[in-house]
């Protein structure tokens, strides 16, 4: 049954009013005060304008003593350090994921691209139809600390900036064959929702690479294999350090639905072999050649033509 505007709006009434409850404190949490009751006035009488889309932000204070502890043991100076959530609630929330985006003045530019990649990364893995602003504002609290940038030491040394590297992780997963439309479908909707991009190699052997946020990954891994996929194995891991974006270190721009050229027909099971030297072709050309001998334990060779 599709979900109506109203059943948005009203879901999106009772987190703010926990919101409130939760951040009561004057510059906590800043909400134009005429939203609410805008809102309010068009649940009770739905046939004129959609009342403007939910707009407010959120004042999260960092845990001095975490800060304290994230530096060396001769710190004497006491930081308290405050990290701002700006939300805006697309009328179809929370069925459409919200607009995000948190800064902070210890935040510098490459810092808080990097930490509001990984919260729209964590917030798109949650599922759909879920209230996600507190997970979002919990989400900062826990990690936030290893983007902001120090002040100076009291003990007179020159300012130490922290320098935050982002992981990315790629996985080479085996299997002896993929073939159910059904675990297609759970590969892909997996791949999507965890912004994982890579391939998935169909038929007999099934190959299937993903690369992403390290956590990310691990999610994939672990749902995909449940309950009880017997076949499978993830033969190598790569781990590749950036101070940059991720992104730049992508092999692939998207999730990718690789179909070569079948080898053979046995009747119903349509157990067919896949052409292995266009999979070997399409490795070379993203740069991991060297993987098919990780996968197959035999070099690759490319066929004289």
């Amino acid at each position: 049954m599709a979900v109506t505007v109203k059943e948005c709006l009203e879901l999106q009434l009772l987190e703010i009013e926990m919101l409130l409850t939760m951040f009561p404190k004057k510059g906590e949490m800043n909400l134009d005060e005429d939203a609410v009751p805008g809102m309010q006035r068009y649940l009770r009488n739905t046939d004129g304008a959609l009342p403007p889309q939910l707009e407010f932000s959120i004042c999260i204070d960092v845990e001095e003593a975490k800060l304290q502890n994230s530096f060396c043991m001769c710190l004497c100076s006491v930081f308290k350090v405050k990290v701002e959530l700006q939300v805006l609630l697309p009328h179809m929330y929370p069925h459409v994921a919200p607009q995000l985006f948190a800064r902070s003045n210890a935040l510098r530019r490459q810092q808080q691209s990097q930490l509001n990649n990984r919260l729209t990364s964590h917030i798109s893995s949650l599922d759909s139809g879920e209230l996600c602003v507190y997970e979002a504002v919990q989400w900062l609290k826990d990690n936030s600390l290893p983007y902001l940038e120090s002040s100076k030491f009291s003990s007179g040394s020159a300012s130490k900036e922290v320098v935050v590297k982002e992981t990315l992780r790629r996985m080479w997963i085996y299997s002896h064959h993929i073939y159910r439309q059904e675990l297609r479908k759970k590969i892909f909707d997996c791949a999507k929702k965890l912004n994982l991009t890579g391939f998935c190699l169909t038929g007999k052997p099934g190959v299937i690479c993903v690369e992403g946020f390290r956590e990310n990954c691990e999610e994939f891994w672990r749902v995909i294999r449940y309950p009880n996929w017997k076949h499978i194995s993830c033969k190598h891991v790569e781990n590749i350090e950036t101070e940059g974006s991720i992104d730049n270190l992508r092999l692939f721009c998207a999730f990718e639905d690789l179909q070569f050229q079948a080898h053979g027909d046995y009747g119903l099971r349509n157990d067919y072999h896949m052409d292995l030297g266009q999979f070997l072709e399409f490795l070379k050309q993203h740069q991991s050649g060297h993987i098919f001998q990780i996968l197959f334990g035999v070099e690759g060779k490319l066929s004289d033509k």
